[in-house]
């Protein structure tokens, strides 16, 4: 079975996703909410989430490899995250995978993904 990393198209095109991701978000004031919870030079975060969805998509192991397990809920305990800052990055990034013509079924599938664990970021009330 192919991987979401190469059904997407690779690290190019992984690298769009996350650039446009973090582009809308940046832009947007509709994701002001989660942009706020960003450094103002977001080449790191763009970088380090790139890295991370490569090995979460079945490509290299580029975060591991670097930064060891993830630990994706405790390195977000510092940020207040609720369902508006879920849903704002969950809006993010499927705007993000739209635009850059991620396949349709390839979006529904990690759509599903991201949001399950967008929701396990959750660390505040509402």
């Amino acid at each position: 079975m192919e991987t979401h990393y190469a059904r997407a198209g690779g690290e190019q095109a992984l690298r769009r996703l996350v650039d446009r991701f973090y582009d809308l978000m940046d832009q947007d004031p509709d994701y002001y909410g989660i942009r706020k919870l960003h450094p103002g030079d977001l080449a790191s975060s763009r970088e380090k989430l790139f890295m991370f969805l490569s090995g979460w998509t079945g490509g290299p192991s580029l975060y591991t490899d670097k930064f060891g397990h993830p630990r994706l809920r405790q390195r977000h305990l510092p940020f207040a995250i609720g369902e508006a800052e879920r849903d704002q990055w969950m809006a993010c990034m499927t705007r993000a995978m739209e635009e850059v013509g991620l396949e349709e079924g390839l979006r529904a599938e990690l759509g599903r993904a991201f949001r399950k664990t967008a929701d396990f970021m959750r660390n505040k009330a509402g």
